[in-house]
């Protein structure tokens, strides 16, 4: 199974192969004011089952582990569509809002939760440490 995800105008667009390796919201201060909501949500793929198409610029902050990211955003419109985590080089983060479509896909993971807003409460079940593994057990 094939998911796109794209940017506001569709120009920039990225196809990731299969169900994501795991699906991650963050509540850090940087997530919030990224999506100008309460948290970010990231859709984790292996870079190899990923192609992205038209142009993007790009903008490089350091995450709460200490290590970059390198977020891919449409120069038109500013949609972030996707993100390369310097702490996990073999994976791509897909923005969630930007996939087309989401069935059968569930959140895994709430990180940074001592910035959550008091009244968001995702799903109990998920897993809430900050330091957890993709589906597959690889890090990488």
């Amino acid at each position: 199974m094939e998911k796109t995800a794209k940017c506001s105008c569709g120009q920039l667009s990225i196809r990731a192969n299969g169900y994501p390796l795991k699906v991650s919201a963050c509540h850090c201060k940087s997530c919030q004011r990224r999506t100008g909501s309460a948290f970010g949500v990231a859709a984790f793929y292996r870079r190899d089952d990923t192609r992205a198409t038209g142009s993007s610029n790009t903008y490089v902050r350091a995450g709460e582990s200490g290590k970059d990211l390198t977020f891919h955003f449409c120069p038109m419109y500013g949609s972030t569509v996707y993100w390369l985590p310097e702490f996990r080089p073999r994976l791509i983060a897909i923005a969630f809002g930007c996939l087309e479509e989401t069935d059968g896909v569930t959140l895994d993971q709430s990180v940074c939760e001592t910035h959550a807003h008091p009244w968001v409460n995702l799903t109990p079940a998920v897993d809430k440490s900050l330091a957890t593994t993709p589906r597959d057990g690889n890090q990488q």
